[in-house]
């Protein structure tokens, strides 16, 4: 292995900012930890995920996924089981395995996690053989995700408006879920299976999931009437989805979903078509990850509201930096 070679992977049209500079930032941060940095673009699906097995069969120290949760979904499905490093800087809308670890959503400081050098194992998941690094979901986020993907615009404000249209017309389905002696058969609005804590944008869907214990935790979201739905939606941006009438939580190594019907299922964010019976597993300690040397232990209501207050610190710099650069 080639301790001092990276691979930077870019998406040029992922999220909502340009990534015009990131090569330069990239090279010259890295430089001088003297690493040589070989920079990729994608021009299409499956890019990312090549460009990343070539780079681990070349013994490259580690790929840098330079875009949303789809390109380091890509990115890290390259990389299962390889001693090379997947390195994550977060230019997507919702970055919601980034966020997980505590990587900043800020170009410089996620530059500046690489460059410290702590690479922990990872778990990820397996559904039908396709890999999941955040997480897997079918029922409503799955037909948000789905409404999102067909959207010209990216960004938040984008996602809250197919989310309200998709809410308008949805109708939950009956499943089947079976996990060791668990048996649960009922309609659901939502069954989200989690390897991390967030979808992204901090809505925190398993806030107590780790990608590092070889377990998946499992969130069912009942079918129920408009206040409920609205508890859990408040329950989801407050980090405080729990066991009550409408929602039920539980981990395992393992698990099996059967469906009425083949609806459209998400896979790290990204719609995808799969059959009525799924299998699901985690698979654990497989993939090598930048991360940051310390992660602040998660508070209910607190760590969303610091978290929010970081982001908005984020856009109203790149606001002013935008002016300056104007006006220079």
């Amino acid at each position: 292995m080639n301790s001092r070679r990276l691979t930077l992977v870019i998406n040029p049209i992922s999220g909502t900012h340009s990534k015009r500079e990131v090569a330069a930032q990239v090279e010259r941060r890295l430089g001088k930890c003297g690493y040589e940095v070989r920079v990729e673009y994608t021009n299409g699906p499956g890019d990312a995920t090549r460009i990343a097995r070539e780079a681990a069969e070349r013994g490259d120290y580690g790929v840098l996924a330079c875009g949303g949760d789809g390109t380091v979904n890509e990115v890290a499905a390259g990389l299962v089981g390889s001693s090379t490093a997947l390195g994550i800087i977060p230019a997507g809308s919702g970055n919601g395995l980034a966020r997980h670890i505590n990587i900043p959503i800020d170009i410089e400081r996620s530059i500046k996690v690489i460059a410290e050098d702590c690479v922990v194992d990872c778990d990820y998941g397996v559904v039908n053989d396709k890999p999941f690094f955040c997480t897997f979901g079918v029922g409503f986020d799955a037909a948000v995700s789905h409404r999102f993907s067909l959207k010209h615009r990216r960004g938040l404000s984008t996602y809250i408006a197919s989310a309200i249209d998709e809410f308008i017309q949805y109708h939950p389905q009956r499943y089947c879920i079976k996990a060791g002696d668990t048996v649960i058969t009922d309609k659901a609005f939502l069954v989200a299976v989690c390897n991390a804590s967030q979808y992204g944008n901090n809505a925190f869907i398993a806030p107590a999931a780790s990608i590092r214990d070889g377990l998946l935790d499992v969130t069912i979201v009942f079918e129920g009437n408009i206040f409920s739905k609205a508890l859990s939606g408040f329950e989801l941006i407050a980090g405080a989805i729990g066991n009550h009438g409408k929602v039920r939580t539980f981990r395992v190594s393992e698990l099996s979903i059967e469906r009425e019907e083949p609806t459209i299922t998400h896979i790290d964010g990204e719609p995808t078509e799969l059959p009525c019976n799924l299998h699901i597993k985690c698979v654990p300690g497989q993939l090598k990850v930048f991360a940051t040397r310390h992660k602040p232990r998660f508070r209910p209501f607190i760590t969303p509201i610091v978290l929010f207050a970081k982001d908005w610190w984020i856009v109203i710099s790149r606001f002013f930096s935008c002016i300056f650069k104007k006006k220079s």
